[in-house]
């Protein structure tokens, strides 16, 4: 990435290598090497006006080489190399000018939005704080920029918001605060750590559409970190790949995905699952880089297979109260109907706000349903008495999202594991309830050894690992998947899929899987659900709600499923 005139390079990044320090061990203190490997360091430019992707799986150095530009990283980081901003070396430059720099010249957006804004503050107070403290605006100038910065990104009512705190708002606009925080001092790189992850296709398609026009007309440049291949080709000009700390391949977005070289990048170009085909198994990362070959197509289910949950009109509402004696309702879900086979998938998709995860909660009552049935194994589950739906409720189990939320930080895996078990009745005594947790594990793709170690020692596709083996301890009929490979690198997402077709296949569980992507309900759903607003709107086979759908809002949602680079003429945001 050399450009012709070097006058329009922004940020040069030469032979750095980030390493963190681990204590000392006999008198030597122990360095992990982060970025950089041995003799390999990592170099790339960003031109002016351009957008620079860093892709690559978890743990392969793209977000502390981001970090270290602005030395965001922590206080036993070691940094080496040059970094060059206007041909100033920011690992030379003091903290106090490393302070003014940052948001002023350089700005970030972070991954998870809730995380970044102080919940404490207004939109309105986060927004005027850079403007006060950069710019030296009033207070009055400061709010009437605030406003038009919302207005800027697409904040509905921008006045109004400038009032609200964070979590009045939706992930998508939360998104769009940080993006606008962000820009508030007019910044001439824009850093985007992962700004979409856990967003569903609508609001990840408005956010890249969002950042593709406000690098036109600021004349931006973005460093665009993600995982995703697909995404990435939508926006960038340039990418560069790396795994374990270190450059495989970089170059423009055309020649990495119409011509890589590298075979880590095809591997991770192939591992993400298709719109188009639907083999039995996803090939992971090793599957590709040792040559083996994609298998054959899905198998289809057995249609007659028993029907082992029917849903039948299940709605929950939510009330407000509004004034001193009035409330509202909010009906987050109206009129649902569905029957689950055996050993089959039903796939539920819609954007965020649709209600599928209430209505996945509402199946198991973790929320209290309004009204209607819920038949399993001849009963009404949410008529059962306490005693009678704990019985029932090991037959039902539910993986949850963010499985770094779902572990207990101060439980081993073992005894995550062996709590369930206990409360239950399974295994004769402790033994028998370990040696069966040490079979699961293994299982699950995990070492038995994982038995003794804490979550905070996992990946997170790891953890996630050990939430499916939790479930598994019940022996569950069925298990309820929300959004469980959503924030999952798209290597550890196949392993994951994968794992669970295998599980299905050999235990004959069936799975309620939701989910905002739709590329990965194809993979693993028999049917699918489309929620709007509550409703179900469209149910059919995958195969023809993909190639065959109703509904305008279908087709929306796959429309707005990143299609990776497009040749000369396509459509395309970037």
């Amino acid at each position: 990435m050399n450009p012709n005139n070097e006058q329009d390079m922004l940020l040069s990044i030469q032979d750095l290598k980030v390493a963190f320090r681990m204590g000392q061990v006999n008198g030597q203190e122990q360095l992990a090497e982060a970025v950089g490997r041995g003799a390999q360091t990592v170099s790339f430019d960003v031109p002016a006006h351009s957008t620079v992707a860093l892709v690559g799986e978890s743990g392969s150095g793209k977000s502390v080489t981001a970090m270290s530009i602005l030395n965001l990283l922590p206080v036993n980081a070691r940094r080496s190399g040059r970094i060059l901003w206007h041909g100033q070396d920011l690992l030379q430059t003091s903290t106090a000018d490393l302070r003014a720099l940052r948001g002023r010249e350089i700005a970030c957006v972070f991954q998870d939005p809730m995380s970044s804004l102080n919940p404490v503050f207004t939109i309105g107070q986060q927004l005027m704080e850079p403007l006060l403290v950069h710019l030296g605006l009033s207070a009055k100038a400061a709010l009437e920029k605030a406003e038009s910065l919302l207005q800027e990104v697409g904040i509905p009512e921008p006045k109004r918001r400038l009032k609200a705190y964070p979590h009045e708002l939706s992930g998508g606009q939360q998104q769009r605060v940080m993006i606008a925080m962000a820009l508030a001092c007019e910044p001439q790189l824009l850093i985007a750590d992962e700004p979409t992850t856990a967003l569903d296709v609508t609001i990840q398609r408005q956010v890249i559409e969002l950042l593709a026009s406000l690098k036109a007309k600021r004349g931006l440049s973005v460093l665009f970190i993600s995982h995703d291949l697909g995404l990435v080709g939508e926006i960038a000009d340039q990418v560069v790949v790396m795994r374990h700390g270190t450059i495989r391949e970089t170059g423009p977005a055309a020649q990495i995905f119409s011509a890589p070289r590298d075979p880590y990048t095809k591997a991770l170009l192939a591992c993400r699952p298709s719109l188009e085909h639907n083999p039995a198994r996803l090939m992971v990362i090793d599957d590709h880089i040792a040559g083996r070959q994609a298998d054959a197509p899905a198998r289809a289910k057995d249609p007659a297979a028993p029907v082992v949950l029917e849903v039948k009109s299940l709605a929950k509402s939510f009330f407000f109260k509004t004034g001193l004696f009035g409330q509202r309702e909010f009906r987050a879900v109206r009129d649902v109907n569905f029957k689950l086979k055996r050993g089959h998938t039903l796939g539920v998709v819609g954007e965020s706000g649709s209600g599928k995860t209430t209505m996945g909660l509402t199946l198991l009552r973790l929320h209290e349903p309004t009204s209607g049935e819920v038949i399993f194994d001849g009963q009404d589950l949410l008529k059962l008495k306490p005693a009678e739906w704990q019985q029932m409720r090991r037959r039902i189990q539910i993986v949850f999202q963010n499985p770094y939320a779902s572990l207990n930080p101060r439980f081993t895996v073992g005894q995550a594991l062996i709590e369930p078990m206990t409360i239950h009745g399974i295994g004769a005594n402790a033994a028998e309830r370990e040696q069966r947790a040490r079979e699961l594990l293994v299982k699950v793709g995990l070492d038995a050894s994982a038995f003794g170690k804490y979550p905070h020692e996992f990946s997170g596709g790891q953890r996630q690992r050990v939430a499916i083996a939790r479930c598994l301890t019940l022996n569950p009929e069925v298990l309820v998947l929300d959004e469980s490979v959503s924030a999952l690198d798209v290597s550890v997402q196949a392993q994951v899929l994968n794992l669970l077709k295998d599980l299905q296949d050999e235990l004959g569980l069936s799975y309620i899987f939701i989910s905002h992507d739709l590329a990965v309900v194809r993979f693993i759903s028999d049917e699918v659900l489309v929620m709007k607003d509550g409703e179900v709107v469209e149910q059919a086979s995958a195969e023809d709600i993909l190639h065959h759908p109703k509904q305008d809002y279908t087709r929306r949602l796959i429309g707005a499923v990143p299609k990776g680079w497009q040749p000369a003429g396509a459509a395309s945001v970037a």
